[in-house]
């Protein structure tokens, strides 16, 4: 993930350009930020551990698993499609492919820990509301 965003950094395809695609950018800001502040203390650390603390189900996780990485990835594709190019999608591609990389491992840990997890996995989507 970490290689895709220098990648879009350095080409200059982080940053949206387009109206609606700078829209789809503050609007992923927002969910990272309400996301953050939801899950607590514990996530504002490079160790974050995310079986720690109890099962977090309210605010934008109660409308998706994972809003942190929606929210990476929302951003990273508004900005690499408002700059579309091939290395511009394939960075977002390999940011993509890590976040759900992170996803299905933390789910993995998740359910080991919390049987509650199951049923939130069934009610709740992964990145897209309602959709995904």
């Amino acid at each position: 993930m970490v290689l895709g965003i220098a990648a879009l950094m350095y080409k200059g395809a982080l940053f949206a350009v387009h109206p609606i695609a700078i829209a789809v950018q503050a609007a992923a800001v927002v969910l990272m930020i309400a996301a953050r502040l939801t899950f607590g203390r514990r996530s504002f650390h490079a160790a974050a551990n995310p079986t720690a603390g109890g099962l977090v189900t309210t605010g934008p996780y109660a409308y998706l698993r994972h809003p942190i990485y929606a929210a990476v990835i929302y951003f990273t594709w508004a900005g690499a499609l408002s700059h579309l190019s091939p290395v511009s999608v394939a960075a977002a591609a390999m940011i993509t492919a890590g976040a759900v990389t992170r996803m299905l491992s933390e789910e993995r840990l998740l359910t080991a820990k919390y049987p509650a997890y199951a049923d939130y996995q069934r009610r709740v989507t992964r990145i897209v509301p309602f959709v995904l």
